[in-house]
């Protein structure tokens, strides 16, 4: 179930402005978080408002179901509790490792371990991450998908300019 907070439109100007060349649910999913950030979830009676904005846009009904989908899920995640690491390693289950290679787990890895992620993120981040509609996943993904939850957690300002910087700093980051 999705918050019940309005969709506002973002008011930055750094984040992508045109519409999404390919119809998958991480460009819808891309698509929303350009134009109203996640902090503002859709709520359930907005959903079809969103629907219909998306599919205007060019995006087919299919998808803009699953990327909705997937942001409720997400919006059902901020009740996660908070998992401690206590040094503790993460094994990753046989299906995680097909679809996150390891420059995806080590970003994961490095995340963590540079106080951006925390463990519960992570977890988040990795659950969101294979609900995506893509065999296999890349850096970039990863990168967006952190961005998302971080956006979605109430608090996780600094952790959010943090890896926006990562982000958009990154010379090779090309807009999908």
């Amino acid at each position: 179930m999705c918050d019940s907070r309005a969709i506002a439109p973002a008011d930055t100007d750094h984040w992508l402005t045109a519409p999404m060349m390919d119809n998958t649910v991480f460009d819808i999913l891309i698509y929303v978080f350009d134009r109203y950030m996640l902090e503002e979830l859709p709520a359930s009676a907005e959903r079809e408002t969103l629907a219909r904005d998306l599919e205007s846009a060019g995006f087919g009904e299919a998808n803009v179901e699953r990327a909705l989908d997937w942001l409720a899920d997400l919006a059902e995640e901020r009740e996660r509790p908070d998992l401690r690491g206590n040094g503790a390693f993460r094994v990753y289950a046989p299906e995680e490792l097909l679809r996150l290679d390891a420059q995806c787990r080590g970003l994961l890895a490095s995340l963590e371990a540079g106080g951006i992620l925390s463990p519960s993120q992570r977890e988040i981040v990795i659950d969101r991450l294979l609900a995506l509609d893509t065999e296999e996943l890349d850096l970039e993904q990863v990168k967006w998908v952190v961005l998302m939850v971080l956006s979605s957690q109430p608090g996780q300002e600094l952790a959010y300019a943090r890896m926006e910087d990562l982000v958009f700093d990154d010379p090779q980051h090309d807009p999908h």
